[in-house]
């Protein structure tokens, strides 16, 4: 029963979805956070987001798993995760970077800012993968954390503040779960903690 819910709660926030909730947060809260779309697309964005920094990625790993790339699609075995984690670094800074050189969208708007932010989770990620297994769930979960916190400090009408806290509970329950499926160790969680929250943090404070 436990591990069922566990498995629930690693599914619901995959890495994979950070992005897609990112910007559903955001288009009810922070709608200055898809500038400068027009606010009739806020949501054909978030659906584009979702398609293309989960559904493709989710295909490929599954290719990869045909292709014998990896031993299961959980990826237990760090080196299973090598190949994967590189490939969808290297697929979301390509989407990135067409949404840049193919739309009007520039280094100066906060769009193109915050994809550049999940852009470096990803690649943080990957990179830590070629040498440990880290959790990546947890990356995901604290990058959240890491982007909410100063942003709830600048935004003047508050609305960040309860997503804020929830967030930082998921975290801690995301957390949780990963250790109650033996998925990582305790320091493997940990790590990923810090990696996540001092990335997602730190981006925000550099580029806004």
């Amino acid at each position: 029963m436990v591990n069922g819910v566990a498995r629930i709660v690693s599914f619901l926030f995959h890495p994979l979805l950070l992005a897609t909730y990112l910007f559903g947060l955001f288009a009810f809260t922070l709608p200055q956070a898809f500038s400068p779309l027009k606010e009739d697309g806020h949501f054909k964005f978030v659906l584009l987001i979702f398609c293309v920094t989960f559904l493709l990625p989710a295909l490929n790993i599954g290719l990869f798993k045909m292709l014998g790339y990896v031993k299961s699609v959980a990826m237990e075995d760090r080196r299973d995760r090598v190949v994967p984690f590189l490939f969808m670094s290297l697929l979301y800074c390509a989407i990135t970077y067409l949404f840049y050189s193919r739309t009007r969208i520039g280094i100066h708007d906060n769009l193109l800012k915050f994809l550049i932010i999940i852009d470096v989770l990803v690649v943080v990620g990957a990179v830590v993968t070629l040498f440990y297994k880290v959790s990546v769930h947890s990356i995901g979960a604290w990058g959240i954390v890491g982007i909410l916190l100063p942003l709830n400090k600048v935004v003047e009408d508050g609305t960040l503040f309860y997503p804020m806290l929830a967030s930082i509970v998921i975290a801690g329950v995301v957390m949780t779960s990963r250790l109650q499926l033996n998925a990582h160790t305790p320091r493997e969680v940990m790590i990923g903690s810090i990696l996540g929250l001092v990335t997602g943090f730190g981006s925000i404070v550099l580029l806004f």
